[in-house]
């Protein structure tokens, strides 16, 4: 996810954002590499768990909020990053904006936001489709039978299907088409968080790689870029200078 990431073009101790960090799964990754981060969720729950996660950083900072009480003040953070939560919320492109005001000019800001299968076959989004009535289902039930629910999904139909992929592509055939291969190089645990994101969440937004383009350049970033292979659609942009 961060492999479009300008690691090398940001300042000395330099300070930035993790908007919905949840259980602080891409903050233990990043907090080493920076000045202060800033950790936002608005689950009391799953922010208790990354300030257990992260116990051992000092330049954490945690703050219980979502993306439209962002606490730092605008045009004041070198960095910033939002994955897999800006498609969850009523407005993706208001969110975009509320995270871009944050940054100063020049500053990047790195966003994984669920794609609409734009490159992939008919029969691929078909199959996304039969488990849109299940997540409506699953996303409504109390947490606790919610995440018992997820977990078993990622044990019955996420990790067969991974190991499927990973098994295939040692005989040397192509899986990219496969559901869920993008997952095949990586562990467990992230085939039970992405389930929970996945099917616990009511809302849930899906754009093509044009659409994220057009809603970053009006938030006010610019020299988009985008990664060519999975996950899609990760992207940095820039804020603009002016």
């Amino acid at each position: 996810y961060f492999s479009l990431f300008p690691w090398d073009l940001l300042p000395n101790n330099s300070e930035g954002f993790d908007l919905g960090c949840g259980s602080g799964r891409w903050a233990y990754f990043c907090a080493p590499k920076v000045g202060r981060l800033h950790c936002l969720d608005p689950s009391p729950l799953a922010l208790n768990v990354a300030k257990e996660k992260l116990s051992n950083y000092e330049n954490c900072v945690f703050h219980n909020a979502g993306v439209d009480e962002i606490p730092m003040t605008d045009n004041s953070m070198d960095f910033g990053y939002s994955l897999g939560v800006l498609h969850h919320i009523p407005d993706t492109l208001d969110g975009l904006k509320k995270c871009t005001i944050k940054l100063k000019k020049g500053a990047p800001f790195l966003v994984y936001i669920y794609y609409a299968f734009d490159n992939k076959p008919n029969w691929f989004k078909l199959i996304w489709q039969t488990t849109i009535p299940f997540r409506l289902f699953i996303s409504i039930l109390p947490f606790p039978l919610k995440y018992i629910i997820c977990q078993l999904i990622a044990l019955f139909i996420y990790f067969p299907l991974v190991k499927l992929s990973k098994t295939l592509e040692k005989f040397g055939m192509k899986v990219d088409n496969i559901p869920l291969s993008s997952y095949r190089n990586q562990g467990f645990y992230s085939l039970r968080t992405d389930a929970l994101d996945r099917f616990g969440t009511k809302l849930e937004h899906r754009f093509t790689k044009n659409q994220i383009t057009e809603m970053m350049l009006e938030a006010g970033l610019e020299r988009i870029e985008f990664r060519v292979k999975d996950p899609y659609w990760c992207a940095i942009g820039y804020r603009c200078d002016q």
